[in-house]
């Protein structure tokens, strides 16, 4: 649901972006957007060290990154609680298989109870991506609106503009794919459409960033980048599969031990 919340969420924006206006925005312009567009721009001026945008537009992707902490937070546990629910989910799914209004609505009622005895909330996941929406557009206008932003440089990027070379979406849909590939890692369960997401997603993002500001697809790779090194540092897969996997190790250790007690307690009798 969430892969292809995103993918829809992405496509979107790339149309609300081809749509937006081009005009110049500046600290006159009225409208509410615009002002808040104009405020993006000031605030990576200001972090522009050397009146580099390159580096503003990096300082600013991680200062984001750091202000959604807390909902990437509630993600992950989110996240893990829902993959930890699915045995149970699939019992509920085969409980009421049935296509007609009653069985849908059991099957609502107890998928929905089992989510509030866990505390899981399956759209909370959801919020990090929302949030950055309204971001990347603003950033996009920007970048390609305010004056001292669209006549930024930065390495060999101009900052207005598509990557000439092309490395900065490559380096976007690696880093990604490395997100997803983690985040598929570390389920229990994968299925199609999860497998399918974590290849589509890298070549969405490569192909939308050839043609997009370099300055958006310089936030993008900075942002996947630390979405990375987050998933590693606060929900590693390596270690909630090694967790997994002395979990049910654990379970099977308990089985044999119930069995030889049973056998025991018969060779007794």
């Amino acid at each position: 649901m969430k892969r292809k919340l995103a993918a829809a969420s992405s496509l979107l924006m790339v149309l609300v972006l081809a749509g937006c206006g081009r005009s110049d925005i500046t600290a006159s312009s009225s409208g509410l957007w615009d002002k808040f567009v104009y405020i993006f721009a000031e605030i990576i001026r200001f972090l522009s060290l050397n009146g580099s945008t390159g580096i503003g537009i990096i300082l600013f992707t991680l200062l984001i990154r750091v202000a959604l902490l807390p909902l990437m937070h509630m993600q992950i546990k989110s996240t893990r609680t829902m993959q930890d629910l699915q045995p149970e989910i699939k019992k509920i799914q085969a409980k009421y298989p049935g296509k007609d209004g009653e069985s849908r609505r059991l099957l609502s009622e107890e998928t929905q109870a089992l989510y509030s005895e866990h505390n899981a909330n399956p759209m909370i996941g959801c919020l990090p991506l929302l949030v950055q929406m309204p971001i990347l557009m603003a950033l996009y206008q920007a970048l390609t609106r305010v004056d001292f932003l669209r006549s930024g440089h930065f390495l060999w990027l101009d900052i207005a503009k598509p990557d000439p070379y092309f490395i900065l979406p490559v380096l976007a849909a690696l880093f990604t794919f490395l997100s997803s590939w983690l985040n598929m890692k570390s389920m229990p369960e994968k299925n199609t459409m999860t497998t399918t997401m974590t290849y589509f997603m890298p070549l969405f993002i490569l192909f939308t960033s050839l043609n997009l500001a370099s300055g958006v697809t310089l936030y993008w790779t900075v942002s996947n980048a630390f979405q990375v090194f987050q998933t590693l540092l606060l929900n590693n897969p390596f270690k909630i599969e090694e967790e997994r996997k002395a979990k049910e190790q654990s379970e099977k250790d308990k089985i044999k031990a119930r069995e030889k007690a049973i056998k025991k307690a018969k060779k007794k009798k």
